[in-house]
């Protein structure tokens, strides 16, 4: 017997489970989308966010100024440190991007002109990358890596590095340093968080706009689906008329109606009444694809309402509208709020329609647009910038739903069933 005093079912169990894992599948992502939000490109390129916490060997680059430059024969001759501050580890160094960790601290890094012969026996020159500790010789291969033979006594240094692991360095040019050379190191990195994603998300040209765009858009979109739905909603469950069944079976089936499948020609209907793409085309737009489902929450909610209440009040002179306005409507709480959360996500988040009902330019631009054909378009790998922007998204939605979220599950268990 499972349902014996203090022991629970095998079905609890199961449901408990289901729900944490549930829980944990969403809640993965989502902690990796925060943490990658304070991150820099530079690090979120080198680790996942939950290595974010650890220090990271990390590629740099570094340019230091040529003013100090003299002159050691034919080659000019670099000296300094690495490290801005004068503190720092380098675990590896080199003088192209694709191997920054070409030799070890402590080596110098050389690249040398030598001669070759080809598969034709003529001599050719051919550059060739060695590394050497820094108080040594360097030594050459006896070929190069396709198998051409090498006459070391032909070597002709181009450049070499030095590096010490504290930072100091040697870097050395043929001919006079005029520009800054570029030197590539491998370096341990602290963690670095920082709010540099969210101040740039914020202080981005149209941020600001965009975000008055889509309260322009949601605030009316949710507003105007809720108030006729609860007339509508009224009207089908407490008041006979010819047809209501058949009403009430058309509000069924526009709820399996696909969005896609609409937009084409309610813009074709926009564009003919002279609506176009506006916002009062939107509008429209949120309140038909919204609809159906509030009128159907909504009507199975009211008509579980007692029904002697309102008997009573018509029974005392009250009309439709005023049992409507003074008894159902706020009977009716929970369920307006639960719809209006799914509404107000719904269009806060909605890219789909905001495309095709608003105009493509810049200043019409609700912030989902402007993530996906700004942010996105121009900051495709930047990751930290497109994380951050998603957080500073779903901000209102947060709010909104933890102020109504009382409401939601009432509303929900009751206007789902009849």
């Amino acid at each position: 017997m499972d349902n014996i005093a203090g022991k629970k079912s095998s079905l609890t169990i199961v449901t408990h489970l289901a729900v944490l894992a549930l829980v944990v599948i969403w809640l993965i992502p989502t902690v990796g989308l925060l943490v990658s939000s304070f991150r820099d490109r530079e690090q979120i390129s080198e680790t996942g966010w939950w290595a974010a916490m650890f220090p990271v060997e990390q590629a740099v680059r570094i340019r230091p100024e040529a003013d100090g430059a003299t002159m050691d024969g034919d080659y000019g001759v670099l000296t300094g440190n690495l490290f801005s501050g004068g503190s720092g580890e380098v675990a590896g160094f080199g003088l192209i991007g694709r191997d920054p960790g070409a030799a070890e601290p402590g080596q110098t890094y050389a690249w040398y002109e030598v001669q070759v012969t080809d598969e034709n026996g003529e001599p050719d020159d051919e550059r060739i990358e060695i590394s050497y500790p820094s108080d040594g010789e360097p030594e050459f291969p006896t070929e190069t890596e396709d198998g051409l033979p090498i006459t070391p006594d032909t070597a002709v240094l181009q450049r070499s590095l030095t590096v010490a692991e504290n930072g100091d360095f040697t870097y050395r040019d043929e001919g006079e340093i005029s520009r800054a050379p570029s030197i590539y190191i491998v370096t341990e990195q602290p963690p670095d968080f920082g709010l540099q994603n969210y101040r740039q998300i914020l202080t981005s040209d149209g941020m600001d706009r965009a975000f008055i765009n889509t309260l322009t858009v949601t605030v009316p979109a949710t507003v105007i689906p809720i108030l006729i739905a609860a007339f509508a909603a009224y009207a089908l469950a407490w008041m006979e008329f010819p047809g209501r069944g058949w009403l009430v079976a058309a509000v069924v089936g526009l709820l399996v109606v696909p969005l896609q499948l609409a937009l084409v020609p309610m813009l074709k209907l926009h564009q003919t009444i002279g609506i176009g793409q506006s916002f009062l085309g939107i509008w429209f737009a949120h309140t038909g694809f919204g609809l159906p489902l509030a009128v159907y929450l909504l009507r199975n909610y009211m008509i579980g309402l007692p029904r002697d209440i309102i008997e009573s009040a018509k029974v005392d002179g009250a009309t439709d509208f005023q049992v409507f306005t003074k008894i159902v409507l706020p009977l009716s709480f929970p369920a307006l709020a639960s719809f209006a959360i799914f509404q107000f996500l719904w269009t806060w988040n909605d890219l789909l329609v905001a495309k095709v009902f608003l105009p493509a330019n810049a200043d019409s631009w609700v912030m989902t647009v402007k993530i996906a054909d700004d942010l996105l378009g121009s900051r495709g790998g930047d990751w930290g910038i497109l994380a951050a922007a998603a957080f500073v998204s779903i901000a209102v939605p947060l709010l909104v739903f933890f102020a109504m979220q009382k409401y939601l599950v009432r509303g929900l268990l009751a206007g789902s069933v009849k």
